[in-house]
């Protein structure tokens, strides 16, 4: 993981091997927008009941949203009293509530909140006034069966919690730390909502290079390598307290003694150019036509230079393994979200086309986003989905044409 400091913005690289895999950015003047994660005690503005949904007032530029499915309710008491689980019936103008951001506030889109608050810590996240009790599917079933043994014994009374990836190898003591000091939190945060007018903002997530590396940093990794001698202190600091055992492999980029920048020395800057192209080259020659619009994001695969070797089929199906891989590495690089089709090149046996969806899938699972995927329709193409959290890497990094609008033509005048 590599994280460089510049005065307008930080970036934060992670790699596996020499491939860049994920890209983050921070502004300064992008702190509004950035609350991902943030809890507020927030002011109902109003409930919209065809929209099945209330704008709340967080203190940020536009109101949030409030959807039914995320409002905190007793079901029991619903129950008792049929036909009152609508959201007017559940938030009204003026109430407060304590709510979390589930998603940032996207161009003309306000942020996303959720009443089911939930504080992260290094082995589990803790969530509060709830019965939520979970165990992250990525662990093997021996490794589960270990760690739900280790938290019927530390869960904490009237409050749930869900065990994380990170967790793996964990003592029952390591545990029992994390929980007791999210506890701890939350009893600070929950004086704090009492006490302050909404709204407010009751809990803010660290700086995005913290919040990364408490997301990201294993034992998998080998380093991370910070060029900012204040932003080490901080990380490093951050990694000692959850992790002393990671926190030698937080390093300081020393670009004194140097010969190369941070990005330049672990080829990021190269790699963050190829991934703002519509196309990308696969190593046998085919290639990935990458095209956005507001809907959705459409993928096309080419064979391009790949000429093969034995049969049409065989070039086919060799050149869509190697873009299935691919295209896994794309979606998580660049932060595509929403709606994505994938325009394979046909294939004629049923095998080829299920073992292209296999290896996709599999590409797929190594990253954190959630997304759903469809089989290869009649038409030839493959239908997903993909959470869509952030802005994505070419808005972050791109600024709209003021000679085009965006439109990426320009209309000559008519005479």
């Amino acid at each position: 993981m590599c994280v460089h400091v510049e005065p307008e913005r930080t970036q934060i690289a992670v790699l596996e091997g020499r491939a860049l895999v994920e890209h983050y950015v921070a502004r300064p003047q992008d702190e509004d927008l950035q609350i991902i994660g943030n809890i507020y005690r927030g002011r109902v503005k109003n409930v919209l009941p065809g929209m099945e949904a209330a704008f709340v007032d967080i203190g940020t530029p536009k109101n949030a949203v409030l959807y039914w499915g995320d409002v905190a309710f007793d079901r029991d008491d619903i129950e008792r009293q049929p036909g009152a689980d609508r959201i007017e019936h559940l938030l009204r103008p003026g109430q407060t509530i304590v709510c979390q951001v589930t998603k940032n506030p996207i161009g003309l889109k306000g942020a996303r909140l959720t009443q089911e608050v939930s504080l992260p810590g290094r082995f589990v996240v803790l969530v509060p006034q709830s019965n939520t009790y979970g165990i992250s599917r990525r662990l093997d079933d021996n490794e589960r069966r270990r760690l739900r043994r280790i938290l019927d014994e530390v869960r904490p009374e009237g409050h749930g919690l869900i065990v994380r990836t990170a967790a793996a190898g964990a003592s029952a003591e390591d545990l029992r730390h994390d929980v007791l000091q999210l506890v701890a939190k939350w009893d600070e945060l929950d004086e704090r909502a009492k006490r302050l007018p909404a709204p407010a903002l009751l809990y803010a997530e660290p700086h995005m290079a913290v919040r990364i590396i408490r997301e990201e940093l294993t034992e998998e990794h080998r380093s991370v390598l910070i060029d900012d001698p204040d932003l080490f202190e901080v990380v490093r600091a951050y990694v000692a307290e959850l992790e002393p055992a990671l926190a030698e492999r937080i390093e300081l980029y020393d670009t004194t003694s140097e010969p190369l920048p941070l990005f330049e020395r672990h080829h990021v800057h190269e790699q963050l150019h190829k991934a703002l192209d519509r196309k990308v080259w696969l190593p046998s020659g085919g290639s990935l036509i990458i095209e956005r619009t507001e809907a959705l994001t459409v993928i096309d695969v080419n064979t391009g230079k790949n000429v093969g070797s034995s049969s049409l089929e065989e070039t086919v199906f060799e050149n869509n393994l190697e873009a299935a891989a691919e295209i896994a590495r794309q979606l998580r690089l660049r932060d595509i979200g929403g709606i994505i089709v994938i325009d394979f090149i046909d294939m004629e046996l049923k095998a080829n086309r299920q073992a292209v969806m296999s290896a996709f899938r599999s590409a797929l699972a190594r990253d954190k986003t959630p997304t759903q995927v469809f089989d290869i329709s009649e038409l030839g193409l493959c239908e997903m989905t993909r959470k869509r959290v952030g802005e994505g890497l070419v808005e972050t990094l791109s600024q709209t044409c003021p000679m085009c609008n965006g439109r990426g033509i320009v209309f000559e005048e008519p005479e």
